[in-house]
Formats: C-alpha cells, sequence, structure tokens
C-alpha cells in the first residue's frame, strides 16, 4: 500500500468517526428537547421518555431538523417555532460538548 492510499484510508476513517459524532450528538439533542418539551407538557417517568423517544423518530422523516421542530411545535401550542429552534441550538452544543468529553 502506498502512501497515497494510507492517507487515503485515514481520511476516510475520519469522514466516519466525524458523521458518526455528528449523528449522535444530533440524536442526543433531540432527546434533549423531547425532554424539554415533555416536562411543558407535564409528563415524568416513562412518558417524559416515550415523548423524547417520538421526538428522536421524527427526525428520520426528512432531511434536517425541521421536522422536529414541527413537532415539538405542534404539540406544544405555547411556543413558536423559532423558540424551538433557539433551544434545540442551545441543547445541540450541550450534547456536542458532552460527546467531546465523554471520549
Amino acid at each position: 500500500m502506498t502512501t497515497f492510499d494510507d492517507r487515503e484510508s485515514a481520511f476516510e476513517a475520519k469522514f466516519a468517526h466525524d458523521e458518526e459524532m455528528i449523528f449522535k450528538a444530533e440524536a442526543r439533542a433531540n432527546k434533549k428537547l423531547g425532554l424539554w418539551a415533555a416536562e411543558k407538557l407535564g409528563k415524568t417517568g416513562d412518558d417524559a421518555e416515550a415523548y423524547a423517544r417520538e421526538v428522536i423518530v421524527s427526525d428520520f422523516e426528512e432531511a434536517g431538523h425541521e421536522d422536529v421542530v414541527r413537532k415539538v411545535t405542534g404539540d406544544l401550542n405555547s411556543v413558536t417555532a423559532d423558540e424551538v429552534r433557539a433551544k434545540r441550538a442551545e441543547l445541540l452544543a450541550q450534547a456536542k460538548n458532552e460527546i467531546m468529553n465523554e471520549g
């Protein structure tokens, strides 16, 4: 194997690792958002965890996170889409920080 092949493999491995970390951070942020919304809905315990899972699953409806924003905004009549986006951005930063500190 040549040096070029080694470098190519290293870049591919780094890309795969970075994508996995992004996926984990997004999923963790969605769970945190789901738990935040569940609290606003008065859900606790298993009900809150179940709702958080619904929020995570809603992210697989389409590319991006607008599907999550629509779900949470639709369930919470007291918040706007912009408020949900802002909360999700805050939680995404927390999730990324947590993941970086775990490794």
